[in-house]
């Protein structure tokens, strides 16, 4: 566990069953980004790398590619394994993943990049890469277009220490990398539908830096979230509700 990030560790270790109820699925047309631009189907090999508790691990057997899952916070590990017993799951880090050289034709991280960006981490997926492999990153971003989305990042902030973010591009400073082509993107539209409890207040207890939290702090901070959802029109009083996303899409080859 010396390879992964203290936030990461503790926060997902604490909050793996708060993760599968408040994250959301990846929308369908991600399956063409899969398929087309990272070329996997029968007879190819993908390694779900920093794979949860197996959510987007699910979406990529769908396309008929063998997959193996490789994530070390053991209870999201143990988590994945329930739900997907049919799919090889292994204990490893992006700084050594436990397969042999030029061993796998794409390798894919899933909400988790930003978390181990790093040199040694690219160095090490280009080493099991097969020649021409491909590398792909995906998240679901938070649609901070919408006013109450934005509000509930302010909420989140000043928890945030030290945890690496999507939001703050550091991830990218890593490209180009050796031995990687240039980096492509695609951007899809996407909601997560729900109770609010669910697709809102899950979704912010299963932020890292937020589950990490001791409990008198994590729980003033989902009390500020259901009084947003109490003081929002478009939230308030509902059963069921939208909590929008951007999905994006980034892939590179192996050269």
């Amino acid at each position: 566990m010396n390879d992964v990030h203290r936030t990461a560790a503790e926060g997902f270790a604490r909050g793996a069953d708060t993760y599968v109820r408040g994250r959301p699925d990846f929308p369908p047309i991600a399956m063409d980004w899969l398929r087309e631009d990272l070329a996997l189907g029968p007879g190819k090999t993908v390694i779900d790398l920093g794979a949860g508790t197996g959510k987007f691990t699910r979406l990529l057997t769908q396309t008929g590619a063998g997959v193996i899952a490789v994530e070390p916070v053991a209870a999201m590990l143990e988590r994945l394994q329930r739900g997907l017993p049919s799919v090889k799951a292994v204990p490893g880090t992006a700084q050594h993943i436990p397969l042999p050289d030029t061993s796998t034709d794409a390798v894919v991280c899933a909400q988790a990049f930003h978390w181990f960006a790093s040199a040694a981490s690219l160095a090490e997926i280009r080493r099991v890469l097969k020649p021409g492999g491909v590398l792909g990153l995906i998240w679901n971003i938070r649609d901070e277009s919408i006013p109450w989305v934005a509000e509930l990042t302010r909420i989140m902030a000043p928890y945030e220490g030290n945890a690496p973010r999507y939001y703050n591009g550091e991830w990218r400073q890593v490209f180009p990398s050796p031995g990687l082509g240039p980096l492509h993107e695609r951007t899809f539209a996407h909601a997560h539908t729900g109770s609010p409890e669910h697709v809102i207040v899950d979704r912010v207890a299963s932020v890292s830096f937020i589950a990490a939290l001791d409990e008198r702090s994590r729980t003033s901070v989902l009390t500020e979230v259901r009084a947003l959802i109490a003081a929002t029109p478009e939230l308030a009083g509902r059963a069921s509700v939208n909590m929008p996303y951007v999905t994006r899409a980034y892939w590179c080859h192996a050269i």
